[in-house]
């Protein structure tokens, strides 16, 4: 009963995961989020000054800690390692059986194969669940950005390309907010992850 509810909970998060994903493409949806939000965050900027791209980076710190702790509480780590370690052994076990024709280690491993086969799907399975929370706060954030970015005159300097305003392409179809953006989330991610010991998925 429980690995059924699990599963359900994996398939619930993935279909939440993939209509959150698709609310992007509903123009008034974004907007309309997008100006609800601009109520909370707008005044830091108009008030208080903040640039856009430092706010950025501040929304993207956010955004790796809560990710990072929904992962830790949700993702069993230390049993996906496990499950990866034996996965690994297992494969070396079956090629060495295969390369010496031994039918009956083949048949045996074959058995045990069926029962890793399913710990992984059911680790694949956990890893949708902690996705859907994820985008339940990072969707609405990315729509704020989207509809904050027309109205912010601020530019970075890349390297290579110079400055350039946040709203311009920076590397090829990229603008260059989504570029920094990825920049600040993944390294501010790694020393968040690291902090927590968060291990790799």
């Amino acid at each position: 009963m429980a690995k059924k509810n699990g599963a359900f909970g994996g398939y619930f998060a993935l279909i939440l995961a993939m209509v959150l994903m698709f609310s992007y493409s509903i123009p008034w949806l974004r907007e309309g989020v997008g100006s609800a939000i601009d109520t909370v965050f707008g005044p830091l900027l108009t008030q208080f000054g903040v640039p856009f791209f430092i706010l950025i980076v501040i929304l993207s710190t956010l955004t790796g800690l809560y990710s990072s702790l929904i992962q830790k509480y949700t993702i069993d780590y230390e049993k996906m390692q496990k499950t990866q370690a034996q996965m690994r052994e297992f494969q070396k076990e079956f090629r060495e059986a295969q390369l010496g024709g031994d039918e009956k280690r083949i048949k045996k491993l074959q058995a045990r194969q069926n029962v890793l086969m399913q710990e992984q799907l059911e680790m694949s399975q956990a890893q949708f669940k902690p996705m859907a929370y994820i985008l339940v706060v990072s969707v609405p954030i990315f729509f704020w950005l989207l509809y904050r970015l027309p109205l912010t005159p601020d530019h970075l300097v890349f390297p290579f390309i110079g400055e350039t305003a946040l709203t311009a392409s920076a590397f090829g179809p990229f603008p260059a907010w989504i570029i920094w953006y990825m920049i600040c989330s993944l390294s501010l991610s790694q020393v968040i992850r690291k902090s927590l010991n968060i291990g790799g998925i």
